[in-house]
């Protein structure tokens, strides 16, 4: 029997994305109901091929007959109202940084730590992980497990689809934003940014979240915390991250120091039979995967596969994925997959 679903945040790229991956795979619905708070209220998004959601306010939205809800409306709207629907009933799936690194709240991957969602119960509230966490966790998992890692370096290179100062909307402002930008500079127009800290438009930007007093920004302290959560309490992360002017899809150089020694050719031979992952890696022009070719794909690509010398047992690695598929959207789906699959919504 299908289940009633709710969606906030419905109007923003990952909530619609949501809704999106919801009608492709197939998920039990039997009712999908939209959501925004502010001013969302009245639109309408599209759910499947035939049907039209008229989007409602989430002030007033009584969450006691809903299964599940999905909240991609950014940390302050999860803040208020993601315990409110726990409290009238409602799984939450939050895609949000709000609740992530609460001890009573799981942070789920289902290709990297998919028993985590069985200690939801108390707060009915599941954590999606930040999109570069996701990415590079699902390509690492498979080495982690014949070699356990004990150090990774990780460098990200983050489009706008999930940036900028109005990321609960799901960054479709910084998507405007680098779009305005890219237009005004050949006319010698650009206008002034809003949503970043620095002009997008044919540059690079070294400054994701807000800055900590260690000099680390909240993105890449996120990296690290929510690895060590996720993967490995013991693991140590030192990442880097940036944003870059590309509208959808992350990708990450990552380099790796193992416990054991990890061949590359064991390297490969784990990657090919992780589940998430597709290897793509010709030591030839073009032989790898880049942002340009994986929108629309629900796989972490990996390339570049090779020994790092620098240090004992080492690898370095270059991934890809769609950050509103994999890196949000579809990992918030599989969550749910997972809960329908274990029966963990039944009463």
């Amino acid at each position: 029997m299908g289940m009633k679903v709710a969606v906030v945040g419905a109007t923003g790229a990952v909530g619609r994305e949501i809704l999106k991956t919801m009608a492709e795979r197939s998920f039990p619905v039997d009712a999908a109901v939209a959501l925004s708070a502010g001013r969302g209220g009245g639109q309408e998004v599209s759910f499947g091929e035939d049907e039209v959601l008229k989007v409602r306010s989430l002030e007033s939205y009584d969450f006691s007959d809903t299964d599940i809800a999905f909240f991609a409306a950014g940390a302050a709207v999860s803040q208020v109202h993601a315990p409110r629907a726990a409290g009238q009933g409602c799984v939450v799936i939050d895609c949000s940084s709000a609740f992530r690194m609460e001890a009573d709240v799981p942070l789920v991957i289902p290709e990297v730590n998919a028993n985590a969602i069985t200690r939801f119960s108390k707060r009915r509230i599941i954590g999606n992980p930040t999109g570069a966490t996701i990415q590079m966790l699902v390509a690492l998992k498979p080495l982690h497990d014949i070699g356990k890692a004990r150090r990774v370096v990780v460098s990200t290179y983050q489009s706008v689809s999930d940036g900028g100062q109005s990321a609960s909307n799901g960054g479709r402002e910084g998507m405007d934003e680098l779009w305005t930008q890219t237009r005004g500079v050949y006319v010698n127009e650009t206008p002034p940014g809003e949503q970043f800290p620095k002009q997008i438009a044919f540059n690079c930007i070294p400054h994701i979240g807000d800055f900590m007093d260690d000099g680390a920004t909240r993105e890449e302290w996120a990296l690290a915390a929510e690895a060590r959560k996720i993967l490995d309490p013991d693991i140590a992360v030192m990442a880097t991250c940036v944003r870059v002017p590309v509208f959808i899809g992350h990708a990450e150089a990552v380099h790796v120091a193992f416990e054991r020694p990890v061949s590359e050719a064991q390297a490969r031979a784990a990657l090919r039979d992780a589940p998430g992952v597709i290897i793509l890696d010709r030591r030839e022009d073009g032989g790898y995967a880049t942002a340009a070719e994986i929108a629309g794909e629900d796989t972490v690509y990996v390339s570049r596969l090779r020994r790092d010398l620098t240090v004992p047992h080492g690898l370095a690695f270059w991934c890809v994925t769609d950050n509103l598929r994999k890196g949000s959207a579809l990992n918030a789906v599989q969550i749910a997959e997972e809960l329908v699959a274990r029966k963990l919504l039944d009463d």
